[in-house]
């Protein structure tokens, strides 16, 4: 399984060999011929059902590649043709019968529709062809998944059925003096002579593995310790590297053993298949201590899931009895390919480990569900600490299957015991290298940036990838869990194919184009703006709310004129999406009707500018200067420094008292009672020299005898400012004024006063 996951990269280059084939179908067309033969050959094979599945993988890898080929061809001449449509709408329509046109425009037209027929005569045919090849994709995909549920789904023998175990058991063995007789090709003198001949190397490639083998842990442990010592940065990134090479160099060791017993000749067809797998199994098994080590560190500072020392050694040791047991699993298929054992054979020999590997993958649950979100400690990674309830469910997910598969496998379906433990081991293995790359990426951010490590684990840089790591995982996972490289394969070309949006496909390039147009037209229309609100419009003779609903307007203007380009180059046809826009647009109207109202107002408010920027109003009883108008709401500072949002449609549906509109010039009016008795005459000398003397108040204040109040004769000044933000120091200042004048005068200024009577009642 670990082997079909490294297929996906394989995938990934035929990418550029797609782009040759490309360029080369645009040249030449695709081979219809050789299409027609190997589409004939492949239909025969899905109506007969009879050949393997490895013959229908074949089948489906050379339809893929003809699918391909019309897939490029079909949109050749697009651009041609596009362009002989727009000539005959230019003619337009043939006239009626009774109609009647130059001949010269029948002419026309009919040589346009002659060339546009020969263009898409070779678009049509690609077009068929590409169906063809899809429909048959799909149809051997099925039948290679009715084969896979079928093998899952069918009761084989039972493993603990004594009547299976003789045989078994001679099969084995004789599987075993099979290996073990491989040996006489030491007496063989081609084989001796091959290895004198080779005796140099073999020897050079040996010392290279001792030495490896022996030292390939030491060494990077005294690295490791000279890099602590001399301190700074990257600490992390530098132990996370150091226990990486102690895991590569032995398996390096491993790699030249290996190499110099096959150059040597001296080993059989058994003994070359097992040395070539012998790297393989080595980097399973030092991997998972090096996992295991990582995950689960003896030190807790250091470890990902803090929990008792006891309970990480368990983990560890759980960790490395799968790794074992995998890798013995492995070697047991081996010599099932060599020795053709049976089903009840298979079952027999595979049930112990399948049921060792149940009971490892059930503790190992166990460990996981009691693992409690604890505060991290200084230098733990901080990834896995948030999601205590995650790994609980995990680690009871893998204690069901673990006892689960078992039984099934003990009732006949060993396949489906298989198909869940092992995946479910794998499923571990990969979960573990996502959190150790993210701890890596984590400590390589820190040393980049200079930052502390347990600062960089919370960077937005390090969460993306984080969540690119979890992302990038998921095929892995899929090909674990059965799905195969064609699966995959057949999603990306679905992906590369795009998605029908009326008469239009939308591919993830026509998506692309469009994200770059617009962002690159977003950019320049805030520069623009930046421009103009800064260098160009401050030195016109427009008032700022002018200036502000100009930048604004622009605004506007230029993210819609940058939308219909983009839309326009990535090759979207918007009249083709008009119907699905207009049955949009009737929801979004009843659902979203009041922004689609304030966005109108909006508007509204930067064409007309009832209000503008910098405005004193008040509007549904609050008050204060108008700081900011969006798109959707208006936001108003008031005099106690708090922000009122107010939505666009209350100020243009709404009564709103504008006190600074136009200008700043605006009245105060000053109430000041006086006692009666008082002169009234030198009452209005006095209000009216108050008012004249202060410099904020224009010419020709007048003063009013309002009326005789309750307890005093009430007097009004009322005078106009030369700006009516200064309104309530105005106010204070001629107050103070005033008071001081009547005091030199003797005016009374007086105050309600209450005579309480007590009348005691008469004796009776």
């Amino acid at each position: 399984m670990i082997q079909a996951c490294l297929r996906v990269f394989l995938a990934a280059l035929l990418i550029a060999p797609l782009f040759a084939m490309a360029q080369t179908v645009a040249d030449d067309g695709p081979d219809y011929a050789r299409w027609n033969s190997a589409a004939g050959r492949a239909e025969k094979a899905i109506d007969a059902r009879s050949d393997t599945n490895s013959v229908f993988e074949s089948l489906r890898v050379r339809i893929t590649g003809f699918r391909d080929e019309f897939d490029i061809a079909r949109q050749a001449n697009q651009d041609r043709i596009a362009t002989l449509r727009e000539q005959l709408a230019v003619l337009g329509d043939p006239p009626g019968a009774t109609g009647s046109e130059p001949p010269e425009t029948t002419a026309r037209r009919q040589e346009l529709t002659e060339q546009l027929q020969r263009f898409q005569v070779p678009v049509k045919t690609a077009q068929e062809a590409f169906t063809r090849a899809d429909g048959i994709i799909r149809e051997i995909d099925n039948i290679i998944r009715e084969r896979q549920a079928q093998r899952l789904l069918t009761l084989g023998p039972s493993p603990l059925n004594p009547a299976l175990w003789p045989e078994a058991g001679q099969q084995f063995s004789q599987a075993l003096a099979d290996l073990l007789a491989e040996r006489r090709v030491f007496s063989d003198p081609l084989h001796l002579e091959k290895a004198r001949a080779n005796l140099p190397v073999v020897l050079a490639l040996l010392f290279v593995a001792g030495v490896l083998l022996a030292k390939g842990r030491a060494w990077p442990e005294w690295l490791g310790a000279s890099l602590r010592e001399m301190g700074g940065r990257g600490t992390g990134l530098w132990t996370y590297v150091i226990s990486l090479l102690r895991v590569i160099l032995p398996v390096l060791g491993l790699l030249a053993f290996s190499r110099a017993l096959l150059i040597a000749g001296l080993v059989g067809l058994r003994g070359t298949a097992i040395l070539e797998v012998l790297p393989y199994w080595g980097a399973i098994l030092l991997g998972a201590r090096w996992l295991s080590e990582t995950l689960f560190a003896r030190d807790e500072n250091r470890a990902y899931f803090q929990l008792e020392p006891a309970l990480r050694a368990r983990a560890r040791r759980d960790i490395t009895g799968l790794a074992i047991i995998y890798v013995l699993r492995d070697l047991l298929n081996l010599l099932t390919e060599f020795s053709d054992f049976s089903n009840a054979t298979q079952a027999v020999l595979g049930f112990p480990l399948l049921l060792a590997l149940g009971a490892l993958l059930f503790r190992f649950g166990q460990v996981l569900r009691h693992y409690r979100s604890a505060p991290a400690t200084e230098g733990a990674p901080a990834s896995i600490t948030r999601f205590p309830r995650l790994v609980r469910s995990f680690g009871t997910a893998l204690c069901v299957l673990a006892l689960a598969a078992p039984i099934l496998a003990a009732i006949g379906y060993e396949a489906v015991g298989a198909a869940l433990l092992y995946p479910s081991v794998l499923t571990v293995a990969i979960f573990g290298a996502v959190l150790s790359l993210q701890s890596f990426f984590s400590a390589l951010y820190a040393t980049v940036t200079g930052k502390a490590e347990d600062a960089a684990q919370d960077s937005l840089i390090v969460v993306l990838i984080n969540f690119l790591l979890v992302l990038g995982c998921t095929p892995f996972l899929a090909l674990v869990w059965g799905a195969r490289v064609a699966d995959l394969s057949e999603l990306w070309s679905q992906f590369l194919l795009g998605f029908q949006l009326g008469d239009t496909r939308i591919s993830p390039a026509d998506f692309l184009t469009f994200a770059i147009l617009f962002i690159a037209g977003y950019i320049l229309t805030r520069m623009f703006q930046s421009a103009l609100r800064n260098s160009v419009l401050p030195k016109t003779k427009i008032d700022a709310g002018g200036q502000n609903a100009i930048a604004s307007g622009v605004g506007y203007l230029g993210i819609f004129v940058t939308a219909i380009i983009a839309i326009s180059s990535a090759g979207i046809d918007l009249s083709s999406i008009a119907l699905v826009a207009g049955a949009l647009s009737v929801g979004i109207g009843f659902g979203l009707q009041n922004i689609v109202s304030n966005f109108v107002s909006g508007i509204i408010l930067l064409i007309e500018r009832p209000i503008t920027e910098g405005d004193w109003i008040e509007v549904g009883g609050h008050m204060g200067y108008v700081r900011n108008i969006s798109v959707r709401s208006t936001r108003i500072e008031t005099f106690d420094r708090s922000d009122v949002i107010v939505p666009n449609s209350d100020l243009v549906s709404g009564s709103v008292t504008n006190y600074t509109r136009g200008n700043t010039v605006g009245r105060v009016i000053i109430p000041v009672g006086v006692a009666y008795g008082t002169d009234t005459r030198k009452v209005e000398e006095i209000l009216r020299e108050v008012a004249e003397s202060h410099p904020m108040v224009m010419p020709s204040p007048s003063v009013v005898f309002q009326s005789f109040g309750a307890s005093s004769l009430d007097f009004e000044i009322r005078a106009i400012l030369r700006d009516v933000n200064w309104m309530l120091s105005v106010k204070s200042e001629m107050n103070h004024k005033i008071a001081q004048r009547f005091a030199e005068e003797g005016i009374e200024i007086p105050f309600p006063q209450q005579d309480v009577w007590i009348r005691s009642a008469k004796p009776e």
